[in-house]
């Protein structure tokens, strides 16, 4: 039997079970950890964070779950691969050789992985005519006058294998590819070429699989009621081998369920078309995919075959969209649904009559209760609910007609219909509305780099 390496994830989202990595590091063995914390919105958020704290701009919790899990990380030898570095990897890795000097921990080793962030090289990009088409409208960037607020390229796994190459026992990333997070342990363990396309085809795979968490161990499965103590759900483990074949498990006394339908959900999680999966490090056949339940909890993944990779790398922008705001009553009593319609035509014209214009399109009406979330899929409401939540947002350019909508829904109580209730938590405030620009760039004009330091205080 060929050697075996153990890859968790211990986090699919930044928001995701505070308690989850520690677990993963806990209930069971594993040579690496994976926390993927971004999201396409999520390098925006943290684009803000370092405007008001040049030392801000990373996922701090991240260092939180260092704080609890750091000293049994370093014991055990666990290596930790993660994107929580965002747009500030450098001060990410300063605070933790802070909390290490805090904790005793001597000689850490941490990589930082840099080059993702192309928005401080927009013009020059554009200047030489690498015009960011938008994938979906072709529309280029460059031509637009837009607040561009983040701009960065999805890397992939060599600079997470040369960071591993290199020592670090904690590897920092900004934007990464997911899959990245497992296949770069891969390609370090196993010495998997860059041609090797049918291996790196495989890491890939599993990097996929495990990336949201437990979406592949019970979670957000169709057949919710068939999973034991959800409560209690293990996160994945990828048992994998230097042939490309792995096992999706979970550590043992773990609630959740591994089984071919809940790894075949995830595996159609955010895809595209199934024969070209495309990532930096190569592209991958889903078609070609092969389970088999090998064991409670244990499915064997097999049969992958990959391609060569495509000359670009994926960017990841976001760009101020104007502002927008909602909020929410509940309407009670006979007639809920038709109060509620009642109850927003009665904002709209309040609003009309304050001189606020807001276009149909830029109004929202959700009665929620009524069938709103899933129209022409589940059965009819009843003929008259006792009760209905009325959901009304707004957006727009005009920072002013958002504020004014945001006054209109608490008259309803008094001056409204009868029956409304549930107001709480004051007005809807304007929110910035941040759009997602997707595009692609020759990876010969991208420059990733890696820099690995020892805590030597």
């Amino acid at each position: 039997m060929s050697r075996m390496v153990r890859i968790g994830n211990g986090q699919g989202f930044w928001g995701d079970s505070p308690d989850a990595a520690y677990e993963q590091v806990t209930r069971g063995p594993l040579d690496y950890l994976g926390l993927d914390y971004l999201a396409e919105v999520t390098l925006s958020i943290m684009m803000r964070q370092r405007l008001r704290d040049p030392h801000k701009g990373f996922a701090t919790d991240f260092v939180g779950f260092l704080r609890r899990a750091l000293p049994i990380i370093a014991a055990k030898g666990v290596r930790v691969v993660t994107n929580a570095g965002g747009l500030n990897p450098t001060a990410c890795r300063d605070e933790i050789f802070g909390l290490a000097r805090e904790l005793g921990i001597t000689g850490l080793s941490v990589g930082v992985i840099e080059g993702d962030d192309l928005l401080p090289r927009l013009g020059e990009l554009c200047a030489l005519g690498h015009h960011l088409e938008n994938m979906e409208t072709g529309q280029r960037l460059c031509d637009r006058r837009l607040k561009v607020l983040s701009a960065n390229a999805y890397l992939g796994a060599r600079p997470v294998a040369q960071a591993l190459d290199r020592g670090a026992q904690i590897v920092l990333a900004g934007r990464v590819t997911d899959t990245a997070l497992a296949l770069g342990p891969l390609i370090h363990e196993f010495g998997w070429g860059e041609d090797d396309w049918d291996r790196l085809a495989a890491g890939t795979v599993a990097g996929h699989i495990i990336e949201c968490g437990a979406q592949c161990t019970g979670g957000n499965f169709t057949r919710w009621w068939e999973v034991p103590a959800l409560w209690d759900v293990g996160y994945p483990v990828v048992e994998c081998h230097d042939d490309g074949t792995f096992v999706v498990t979970k550590h043992p006394v773990t609630g959740g369920l591994v089984s071919v339908a809940t790894v075949s959900e995830q595996l159609v999680y955010e895809m595209g078309e199934p024969t070209s999966y495309i990532t930096p490090d190569c592209v991958a056949d889903f078609t070609s995919i092969r389970l088999e339940q090998a064991g409670e909890d244990r499915v064997r993944v097999s049969g992958i075959r990959g391609r060569d990779k495509t000359p670009f790398y994926k960017v990841s922008a976001s760009f101020h969209e104007g502002y927008k705001a909602s909020g929410t009553l509940v309407i009670s009593g006979p007639r809920a649904v038709d109060k509620a319609r009642a109850a927003a035509d009665i904002v709209w014209r309040r609003l009309e009559k304050a001189g606020v214009s807001l276009p149909e399109g830029d109004r929202s009406v959700e009665i929620i209760g009524a069938g709103a979330c899933h129209p022409a899929t589940v059965a009819p409401s009843p003929v008259d609910p006792p009760e209905v939540v009325l959901r009304l947002g707004v957006r727009g350019h005009n920072r002013e007609a958002i504020a004014r909508f945001g006054m209109e829904l608490a008259p309803l109580i008094t001056a409204g219909l009868p029956g409304v209730t549930g107001f709480a938590g004051g007005r809807p405030k304007p929110q910035e509305v941040v759009a997602f620009w997707p595009a692609l760039v020759p990876k010969e004009v991208v420059d990733p780099y890696v820099r690995v330091s020892v805590e030597t205080a």
